[in-house]
């Protein structure tokens, strides 16, 4: 008997490489969507129909939003030449340019900025990091929400954090104005019948849920079952990894944030004064 012969066959077994677990009673098919995300990273070239894009982007505006500011916007680019770049600035990711859109998710106070340009009025808040967070976070939850939409659709998707690496770049490649931040990317498009993407376990509930106090030390235990089970899931696709490994190469030295670790200086120079 083989690793894939007694693998997780359900997606919530498959989020936590857990056989033994079953469907709660609570269970219906948005939980069983929100369970089979995975990142998708080889795409067909047909195109994206604009009526799916519309879609996606209601989606989007319907996640919440600190007080209502909407302090995000987003760029689809489908141009080839504009993708390529992209995606070397991206660090050369091909899904990139194999796939028909990028939408890249932006923390936009440009548009605040000029309501109170129009109306002479002031806007210091809009200098502080507390509003920077809004914009971000209003990002991220939009662009969630997008991530469920298209997956609903038979759609793959696949974040691009590395869209971060050289934000000056970026933004003078989609023509940001100032005060407006590429946060992150969102590649869509058709699955590749050979994508073969697989839904990748997380860590076990008992190491992210505490109970009226943070509990760190009880997290160890956790910890090491699922360094255990990743590596199950990672030895059934005939690769050899170390979650732990991997997690603290990740943050080893400024040099392995390949550039991001001067993320508050282009924050600045991108017109964000994070006071």
């Amino acid at each position: 008997m083989t690793i894939a012969d007694i693998a997780p066959r359900t997606a919530l077994q498959q989020r936590y490489w857990d056989p033994a677990l079953t469907e709660p009673a609570q269970w219906n098919p948005v939980l069983e969507a929100l369970h089979s995300h995975r990142s998708v990273r080889r795409y067909l070239p047909d195109p994206l129909a604009d009526e799916t894009l519309d879609v996606l982007v209601s989606a989007a505006q319907s996640a919440a939003t600190s007080s209502n500011l909407q302090a995000w916007s987003v760029v689809a680019v489908r141009d080839p030449d504009s993708k390529a770049r992209l995606a070397a600035l991206a660090g050369g990711q091909a899904h990139i340019v194999e796939a028909p859109v990028l939408l890249v998710w932006l923390a936009d106070f440009a548009r605040v900025r000029q309501l109170a340009d129009d109306r002479g009025a002031p806007i210091e808040g809009a200098d502080y990091l507390e509003s920077s967070y809004i914009g971000f976070i209003d990002a991220a939850l939009a662009a969630q929400n997008a991530v469920t939409a298209a997956e609903s659709l038979g759609l793959g998707t696949v974040f691009i954090g590395a869209l971060r690496n050289k934000p000056e770049e970026v933004a003078a490649e989609l023509g940001l104005p100032p005060h407006v931040f590429a946060v992150f990317g969102l590649v869509v498009g058709h699955p590749h019948p050979d994508a073969d993407a697989q839904i990748k376990p997380r860590l076990p509930q008992a190491a992210v849920l505490h109970h009226e106090k943070y509990d760190l030390p009880a997290q160890r235990d956790h910890v090491d079952a699922y360094e255990g089970r990743i590596a199950a899931f990672y030895s059934a696709q005939q690769l050899e990894h170390s979650w732990i490994e991997r997690v603290l190469d990740r943050l080893a030295s400024a040099a392995r944030l390949n550039g991001r670790d001067r993320l508050k200086e282009s924050l600045i120079r991108l017109g964000f004064p994070l006071r």
